[in-house]
């Protein structure tokens, strides 16, 4: 059993609390803490997570799933912590599209990551429901440098045809991404990121 350290949680979504691994710094424990995020749906996840790893996807933007553990706060999973150069947990995409001291190169920086982070879903094949508070933004030499998708990865349909089928799949993510886009336009209307994203989309 891991103990956990209180002290080390980091991130709290709407099902999950997320601490740094005690043993890993490289690794972070996500337990479930809202009863209402069933075990079929851990298991979907988890599935869906397998699925990837036989089609060796490339994990260049995905926090990838390594396994359940058993933790003093309960069954735990583990993932890739995603972190900056200096060492600190990479802060959500939220968090700078709510601020107020993004730089000119910093705006233009995350828009195009954005944009490769949709070719990257599109051509790796991988179903996720985007929200900036799942996407995390790397920092390295302190520009930002890489987005990467932390939580909501996989299909929530009943039969995941999708997951089998590229031309089912390409139009599943493509939905899902103009959904994402929508929901951020809603959220941070006429946001230079967003516009200069939209301007030069692929």
């Amino acid at each position: 059993m891991i103990n956990i350290d209180k002290s080390n949680m980091f991130g709290k979504g709407n099902h999950r609390e997320c601490y740094i691994h005690p043993d890993n710094k490289n690794l972070c424990i996500k337990i479930v803490v809202d009863d209402s995020l069933s075990d079929r749906q851990n298991q979907r996840e988890q599935k869906y997570y397998r699925h990837l790893e036989k089609r060796n996807i490339s994990w260049d933007m995905i926090s990838r799933y390594h396994g359940d553990v058993t933790t003093s706060l309960g069954e735990g999973s583990v993932f890739d912590l995603i972190t900056d150069q200096d060492g600190d947990v990479s802060k959500t995409l939220s968090y700078y599209l709510d601020s107020k001291e993004l730089t000119e190169k910093e705006c233009n920086s995350i828009a195009k990551l954005l944009n490769l982070l949709k070719v990257y879903l599109l051509e790796q094949r991988v179903i996720a429901r985007l929200a900036p508070r799942n996407v995390v933004c790397q920092r390295k030499d302190n520009e930002i440098i890489q987005l990467s998708i932390i939580d909501n990865v996989g299909n929530s349909h009943f039969i995941p045809i999708c997951n089998y089928d590229n031309f089912l799949a390409r139009r599943k993510i493509k939905k899902e991404w103009n959904r994402f886009v929508s929901r951020m336009l809603t959220s941070y209307p006429n946001h230079k990121v967003l516009q200069l994203m939209l301007n030069s989309s692929v």
